[in-house]
């Protein structure tokens, strides 16, 4: 059995399920997310996979 998860998608749905319980890291979050996209993406990785 193989299993193949992106990073993407799973860290858009920790984002999300942190933001439902804390409402207040929005702007943290979604810092974060854009900073470790754009620092992937100027290092030439453009997908990951587990």
């Amino acid at each position: 059995m193989n299993i193949n998860l992106s990073v993407g998608p799973l860290v858009a749905l920790l984002a999300g399920i942190l933001i439902l319980v804390f409402p207040r890291l929005l702007s943290t979050i979604v810092a974060l997310y854009l900073i470790v996209i754009g620092v992937l993406g100027l290092i030439g990785v453009h997908q990951l996979h587990f």
